[in-house]
């Protein structure tokens, strides 16, 4: 099964309904049951992607040279793009309560 269960509106709206009835959500305030379905959607989209086209080829051994250094580009600005949407919603800011080890120093920039 490879198509993406939270891209309609109605997925979203459906899933956003359920996340307001949930204590553990609810807690967080009104708007969270919107950002958090949102969020999910955009992960869900964003891995599904990652597990689609970036992993076949990153294995592939054909893919060499520049050709893979931009594909590890390409992996690290959407695994940022990943860590965004972990982060936006406050239900999963536990995960990780700080931005400090987001920071670009250090790693070769």
């Amino acid at each position: 099964m490879d198509e993406r269960l939270l891209e309609s509106v109605e997925a979203m709206k459906a899933l956003q309904k359920r996340l307001e009835r949930c204590p553990a959500v609810a807690r967080y305030g009104k708007e969270e049951a919107m950002s958090l379905a949102y969020n999910l959607a955009e992960l869900e989209g964003s891995m599904r992607a990652f597990l689609r086209e970036q992993v076949p080829k990153l294995v592939d051994p054909n893919v060499e040279g520049q050709e893979l250094a931009d594909l590890l580009i390409e992996i690290q600005v959407d695994l940022q793009h990943i860590l965004y949407h972990i982060h936006d919603p406050q239900f999963f800011r536990v995960v990780e309560p700080t931005h400090d080890w987001l920071a670009l120093s250090g790693h070769g920039r």
